[in-house]
């Protein structure tokens, strides 16, 4: 059975690729815009994935904070240091951001299982 995950990466690469068929030139830019801010630059693409997450975890875009997370664990972030970056969002945001703390702890738990 596939996993919440799963289906999010499904579900994401199925729906990109209907979007990006459809040739509209501003959607293009911007996917392509998103897609470069996270390249190395005066920043690491690894701090600039870590500020995504953060930053998702304050605007409470659980799909957001499930690609930042698994884009983080592949850059190589430690649970504790996910749980630091996580703190800040939490102070950031208030307490309306706990349900989607929530939702991170449980993407990482998923994340680490996987990878077992």
């Amino acid at each position: 059975m596939p996993s919440r995950l799963d289906e999010f990466r499904a579900y994401r690469e199925k729906m990109n690729e209907k979007i990006l068929a459809s040739d509209h030139l501003g959607i293009k830019r911007f996917f392509n815009l998103d897609t470069m801010a996270y390249h190395d630059g005066a920043l690491p693409g690894k701090t600039k994935e870590l500020l995504g997450l953060v930053a998702s975890t304050v605007l409470r875009c659980n799909d957001c904070i499930d690609y930042h997370l698994i884009q983080c664990v592949a850059a190589g972030y430690t649970d504790a240091e996910l749980h630091d970056a996580l703190n800040v969002a939490l102070v950031v945001g208030g307490s309306i951001v706990i349900p989607h703390l929530r939702h991170a702890y449980e993407t990482l738990e998923l994340l680490r299982a996987e990878a077992k």
